[in-house]
């Protein structure tokens, strides 16, 4: 157990922020699940839609460094060369 006043300040703030990486990784989990499930049903334009989402998503959580901002960089390129492979099929 933290023994100094500084050290059990440093874990209470480290649980807070725990609980929220917690929240924004699992939002970022939802909006890439949406845009993935909309591709599985060959919905380009709820597709498209959802990419924005969770672009915004992504972007935001690569900055504030909950996510590393490569692994943000690279789920938003596999999903939208997906949603383009999905549009070229259609046409």
């Amino acid at each position: 157990m933290a023994r100094s006043l500084s050290s059990q300040k440093r874990l209470r703030q480290s649980k807070v922020r725990a609980e929220r990486n917690k929240a924004h990784k699992s939002q970022v989990k939802t909006a890439v699940r949406k845009v993935r499930d909309a591709i599985q049903h060959r919905d380009v334009e709820t597709a498209e839609k959802a990419l924005r989402e969770a672009s915004k998503l992504l972007d935001r959580n690569g900055n504030r460094k909950t996510i590393h901002p490569n692994v943000a960089a690279r789920r938003k390129s596999r999903l939208a060369k997906r949603i383009n492979e999905l549009k070229a099929a259609a046409k």
